[in-house]
């Protein structure tokens, strides 16, 4: 589905990533994983078009998409959910996740899709009507993934849902973001606890210094010493 061809962009004179490649298959997880300032958040900003690259080439679902502007992906079903609760804090609950359908015109649709994001995340329903910047850090965070889902997204580009988060609410996120995958909908995600993204991923990738240092299958990274050591606490 989506596949990035050794891509290099930066910020100014500062070199965030340089010649990275990962792809990530229809209907499978993908993890992308390391320490601050290795370039995963700027990986994703660069797929979601809100980053230009500076070499390098993304492809989606067979097509380059990298000249394209932001809506543009939005369009053909990439959806982001960025770190650090960017919602509309002074717009409702509702309000947020209409934006979320802003692209579509199917009205009919958007409301059944209301129903269905509250289907996993019911404290939203509950909070319809309330300001958005009133809602807990996790409520915040279900408002963030759920706007997402608003515009019927064939990709999920999450970035850090766990950040912030008790472990509670941690197991009840990732459990609604294997449910999700599980129904068919393709993930790339970033995030800040290893374990558990490894744990709900297929296959990962690690990023060090804006390069891809390791990757391979979940499963195998979890048993490799120098991922364990360096990522897992092990």
């Amino acid at each position: 589905m989506l596949e990035l061809k050794d891509i290099s962009a930066g910020y100014g004179r500062i070199n965030a990533l340089s010649g990275v490649g990962l792809k990530v298959d229809a209907g499978r997880v993908v993890a992308l994983l390391g320490a601050n300032g290795a370039g995963k958040t700027t990986t994703l900003n660069c797929i979601s078009r809100v980053v230009a690259l500076t070499s390098g080439e993304i492809h989606f679902e067979g097509q380059r998409v990298d000249r394209l502007a932001s809506e543009d992906m939005v369009a053909r079903g990439v959806c982001q959910v960025p770190e650090g609760r960017e919602i509309f804090a002074r717009m409702s609950v509702r309000e947020n996740l209409e934006i979320g359908a802003h692209l579509r015109r199917d009205t009919a649709v958007i409301r059944q899709d209301l129903d269905r994001v509250c289907e996993y995340f019911p404290r939203l329903r509950q909070r319809f009507a309330q300001e958005a910047g009133t809602l807990s850090g996790g409520e915040q965070q279900m408002l963030l993934i759920a706007r997402a889902l608003m515009g019927r997204p064939k990709l999920l580009l999450l970035d850090e849902p766990s950040l912030g988060l008790s472990p509670l609410l941690v197991e009840q996120i990732f459990a609604i973001i294997r449910q999700l995958n599980k129904e068919g909908l393709t993930i790339l995600l970033v995030e800040q606890n290893a374990r558990i993204a490894l744990n709900v991923s297929d296959y990962a990738y690690i990023l060090e210094n804006g390069e891809i240092a390791f990757e391979g299958n979940s499963a195998d990274l979890v048993r490799d010493d120098r991922v364990r050591q360096a990522y897992l606490g092990a």
